[in-house]
């Protein structure tokens, strides 16, 4: 089981080497990225975008082009349609966004003739290594789905223990997250988690442990538990994946860790027939790295 990116990043030298397509290429921190991730052995790229501005971007930086495949397409749109066929095509085993508006590359992902759409919702999927805790937690969904329904959520699982396995852990807990750790009728939350909970029990979601509604230091935390008399919970201080109720919880508790904690992550968009890494223009060239990582071993699983 990977505990860390460092073990993930093993996992990763383990798997054939996989190709990144990349959307509108011209951007440094991207480029800087793929480099960085062509020389861990993490991936080869495909960058897809203006020629002319690649080269002048990868000059400044010191990258050597002749290290990877360039197609030249200057018009942001035709250049996120090339750069998905190309992993719709099996030519590329995981797409990246670039420099190109985030509403863009997702028509192109989810284009019809050359996308990678499945039928089924996109969801976000977030990796963390946190200090003082000795495994990656795996966040759903604190992007891209502001408020889930039941079958969003059962998805979201379905897609993060998927990520969760790819990444060693055989059979992942999964805590639906509340404010509570009881039923309120009263809060729609908390009965969600406890049907999802319920479904996990009669075997309508397969491969993991559910367990909710549950507190996020109960999920997390042992003592925490047997403070609140909780250690008979099915998920007590053992969860790998946190589902939140909706994008708000999520995305703060994201954002709180990211800028408060000195902690590693990855993102990567999931609900597509290939891993796509669709990270922030505020994200570090490291994040980038370990979104690439992720989606190489997510990549191999899907295999």
């Amino acid at each position: 089981m990977s505990k860390g990116f460092d073990d993930l990043l093993s996992k990763v030298s383990q798997c054939s080497k996989k190709k990144v397509s990349v959307a509108v290429a011209q951007d440094a921190p991207v480029l800087e990225a793929v480099e960085e991730a062509r020389k861990r052995g993490i991936a080869d790229a495909i960058l897809v975008g203006d020629a002319a501005k690649i080269k002048e971007i990868a000059d400044q930086l010191g990258i050597d082009l002749a290290n990877f495949e360039v197609i030249d397409e200057p018009d942001v749109v035709e250049a996120s349609l090339k750069a998905v066929s190309l992993v719709h095509d099996g030519k590329a085993d995981m797409y990246m966004k670039g420099l190109l508006p985030t509403g863009t590359f997702l028509k192109s992902v989810l284009n019809k003739e050359v996308g990678l759409r499945t039928g089924k919702p996109l969801s976000h999927v977030c990796v963390f290594e946190i200090p003082g805790i000795d495994r990656l937690l795996f966040f759903t969904d604190v992007a891209f789905i502001p408020y889930p329904t039941l079958e969003d959520k059962k998805c979201m699982i379905d897609y993060t223990v998927d990520v969760a396995k790819a990444c060693g852990v055989e059979m992942p807990k999964v805590a639906c997250l509340a404010a509570l750790e009881t039923v309120n009728e009263k809060m729609p939350v908390c009965v969600e988690s406890d049907q999802l909970s319920k479904m996990q029990d009669a075997g309508e979601i397969e491969g993991c442990i559910v367990d909710g509604p549950l507190s996020l230091d109960i999920a997390l935390y042992k003592e925490a538990a047997e403070e609140k008399g909780a250690l008979d919970r099915k998920v007590a201080g053992d969860a790998d994946i946190l589902v939140f109720p909706d994008i708000h919880a999520g995305n703060l508790v994201y954002k709180s860790i990211v800028h408060m904690v000195p902690c590693k992550n990855g993102n990567i968009l999931t609900g597509t027939k290939a891993p796509v890494i669709l990270t922030s223009r505020s994200d570090t060239v490291e994040v980038k790295v370990n979104s690439l990582a992720l989606a190489a071993v997510v990549a191999e699983h899907l295999k």
